[in-house]
């Protein structure tokens, strides 16, 4: 009597289709979207943004152009002119023009960090939490990188590199890295322990794939819940660099140095310093709002 069959091996558990997570994404885009302060902010947002790249084009005046103008008011001001929108500063330069040239810089550099560290943590903290005896080994790592703040790290690479944009990026990057990572772990050590992980090990999965098709893709939700809130953090602390003289050098503007120029101002003309602090509140603000409303609607334990 010959030998039953072996069983075929059983396939790998499916990864969601494209078609079946469409429903599920327009769920959640109208779910953001019914919040008004989410919408709202978004709105604000994106209109700051699309400002901000647009620059070039719609910028009344050159942003390094001076002018005899010298610490022209608002257009609302009493002696303000629709020549300057929003003044000028000590310098006779066009405060609406350095607004959207400044803002450009300061989302391209909030941008560039989050990417980088966010992208090099959270690469860490997912390799922690899929290879155990990888994790002592991060999390050592990253604790020493707890303990150096943006702002002295920021110190020390200026020291080294010079003053300017790229040290500034680098420092805020460094400082993304070690909690992106700690987030990363931790939602990965919980996906992990998933029975989904144990079949696809089962059925002969790669790590490669066990990595990309089912970690990456049930943390990754999580991980960008976390940037977009980091985001308006990284915005804060590059605005408090380039106001200590550490970030964009002149003429470039930037919001965290045209702050800083306008403080010698504050008797005399206290908009040149009140409109961009004003604008890097917004900014904070609305991506704040937003990262809390994308959390309310991704998050599984906080949905209704």
């Amino acid at each position: 009597m010959s030998a039953a069959p072996a069983p075929a091996p059983a396939p790998a558990p499916a990864a969601p289709t494209a078609e079946a997570a469409a429903p599920q994404r327009r769920a959640w885009y109208a779910q953001l979207l019914r919040d008004p302060a989410a919408a709202i902010a978004i709105a604000v947002f994106l209109a700051i943004a699309l400002a901000a790249v647009l620059a070039p084009w719609i910028a009344p005046h050159d942003p390094a152009e001076s002018s005899r103008s010298i610490m022209q008011p608002p257009v609302w001001a009493e002696r303000g002119t629709t020549e300057f929108w929003l003044g000028t500063d000590g310098q006779g330069r066009d405060i609406l023009s350095r607004l959207l040239w400044g803002t450009r810089l300061t989302l391209l550099m909030g941008l560039a960090a989050v990417i980088l560290g966010g992208g090099v943590g959270a690469l860490l903290g997912l390799l922690a939490a899929f290879y155990p005896r990888l994790d002592p080994w991060v999390m050592r790592g990253v604790d020493v990188m707890l303990s150096f703040p943006a702002i002295l790290l920021g110190l020390a690479l200026v020291a080294v590199m010079g003053a300017g944009l790229g040290p500034v990026i680098l420092a805020l990057a460094i400082a993304t890295v070690p909690d992106t990572a700690r987030i990363a772990r931790s939602v990965g050590v919980g996906v992990m322990k998933q029975e989904f992980i144990e079949a696809g090990r089962a059925v002969g999965l790669s790590d490669a794939a066990l990595f990309t098709r089912y970690l990456l893709k049930n943390c990754i939700s999580s991980i960008m819940i976390f940037m977009s809130l980091r985001f308006g953090q990284v915005i804060l602390l590059g605005a408090a660099l380039s106001f200590l003289g550490l970030g964009a050098r002149p003429p470039a503007a930037e919001l965290g140095m045209m702050a800083s120029q306008g403080r010698d101002f504050m008797l005399f003309a206290p908009h040149i310093a009140i409109i961009p602090s004003v604008l890097i509140f917004v900014i904070v603000l609305t991506t704040n709002v937003a990262g809390d409303a994308l959390r309310d609607v991704l998050d599984p334990r906080l949905r209704s």
